[in-house]
């Protein structure tokens, strides 16, 4: 890399899969996208060596980045106000609504869109590997990406929307009208049953309509596949996520499935 190309990348880790994208700062060009899914739910350690396969196998890989970027995502978060926030309850704010132990590394994001803290455990073996691949790098919490970059939309509108980001086996699940964010949570689904289960669950608890909310959709599914099928015999205004991104697409990466990518797409 030289001062006339400076790259940034950014990785996506949960125990289902993989995403990859690189952004070429100079050309405001995104480089490289990629997706992996697993056929099953791996340790993480398991991850890890699947990261360090992928990372050694890929010769885009090689390049020096200027900036690099680690999406944890997984079940282990909680939001919570930052006027109620105190850094000696952290472990406090998770253990209430997931399974963690006393030996498990608590971190945090500022979410100053909604004056929060996203309190959420690491993969600290993925941490620890990037570290000593790149160096100094910044991490966050998949769902800090997600809440952040749909509330800073402009649009106003009368009614609540919902945002559903789809991974293999589990769903994160935003409701929001304008800027204020009524609920996120993640739910795990094992199949198109207990995917349409969890969200009607939502619509019901939160008194949304089926015939007037809009869902959009994002991650790993598409419009002509059975879960957004079912979901469309349920809830009338459903789609896919089209976001406009201010960044180039080289020639070989195909438009139609930038939301696969929608969490290293909005790490930028």
């Amino acid at each position: 890399m030289t001062k006339n190309n400076i790259k940034e990348l950014s990785i996506q880790v949960n125990l289902n899969g993989l995403s990859f994208c690189i952004l070429n700062r100079t050309s405001n060009t995104i480089e490289y996208l990629n997706c992996l899914s697993f056929d099953t739910k791996l340790t993480p350690f398991g991850l890890l060596n699947r990261l360090k396969t992928e990372l050694s196998s890929n010769t885009v890989f090689a390049d020096e980045f200027n900036e690099v970027q680690v999406i944890h995502q997984n079940e282990l978060a909680s939001l919570v106000p930052k006027e109620l926030y105190s850094e000696n309850h952290k472990a406090d704010y998770l253990k209430f609504n997931s399974k963690i132990l006393k030996t498990d590394f608590i971190a945090t994001d500022d979410l100053a869109i909604n004056e929060s803290i996203n309190v959420y455990v690491p993969f600290v073996n993925i941490n620890n590997f990037v570290f000593d691949t790149f160096g100094t790098f910044i991490y966050k919490h998949s769902s800090t990406i997600i809440i952040d970059s749909i509330l800073q939309r402009e649009e106003t509108t009368e009614l609540p929307q919902v945002f559903i980001n789809v991974n293999s086996n589990t769903i994160e699940m935003l409701v929001f009208h304008n800027k204020e964010l009524l609920l996120f949570n993640v739910f795990e689904y094992h199949s198109k049953e207990d995917f349409i289960y969890y969200i009607l669950f939502v619509f019901d608890q939160l008194k949304l309509d089926t015939e007037t909310t809009p869902i959009e959709l994002s991650g790993n599914l598409q419009i002509d596949g059975e879960l957004f099928k079912t979901l469309y015999t349920y809830v009338r205004h459903v789609d896919i996520n089209k976001s406009k991104y201010s960044f180039n697409f080289t020639e070989d990466l195909n438009e139609n499935y930038l939301h696969n990518y929608f969490l290293v797409l909005n790490s930028f």
